[in-house]
């Protein structure tokens, strides 16, 4: 995930103060989501030194802030891999083979669930429902839909985006 800029504190800061600053007063309990995505699209992941930049912004507890980045599962706290492989993991997939092949994919790969390998080529993330039920087992890579996935499928997949 090249032409992410490199994570400085100071740079969060004025991300997060710019969308304080355009908040009213009333808003403001509601931008911690849009302050995580900014922080996400600038650095490619939210530090965990964003996390008292957040609070002590607005006015939210430190374990409020963790908690929402750690509820939404499409925020990272380190950066992601040159590629983001996401395996759908909802109830069509399942019924098409996923448990198997996503068990077969982190076995490749050698991570688990939000890990990235250790060339930093791949991470591997879960998704439940990409909409693609008709063409499971289903996933993403980098944001482009792949389909009716197999093994094979995925040996090739992870040997073009590793090499």
């Amino acid at each position: 995930m090249s032409g992410q800029e490199p994570w400085t504190v100071e740079r969060a800061r004025e991300i997060v103060a710019s969308h304080v600053a355009a908040a009213s007063i009333d808003e403001r309990g509601g931008t911690a989501l849009p302050i995580l995505h900014a922080l996400q699209g600038v650095f490619g992941y939210v530090d965990k030194e964003a996390v008292p930049v957040i609070a002590d912004a607005l006015n939210l507890s430190r374990a409020e802030v963790f908690g929402t980045i750690t509820f939404y599962h499409d925020f990272r706290n380190a950066p992601a891999g040159r590629h983001v492989v996401k395996l759908c993991r909802a109830e069509a997939c399942q019924a098409m083979g996923s448990d198997a092949l996503h068990a077969r994919c982190k076995r490749s790969l050698g991570v688990g669930w939000h890990g990235t390998t250790a060339d930093g080529a791949v991470t591997l993330e879960p998704v439940f429902c990409l909409g693609l039920c008709a063409i499971a087992p289903a996933g993403l890579i980098d944001n482009k839909p792949l389909a009716r996935l197999d093994a094979a499928k995925m040996d090739a997949l992870f040997a073009e985006v590793r090499a």
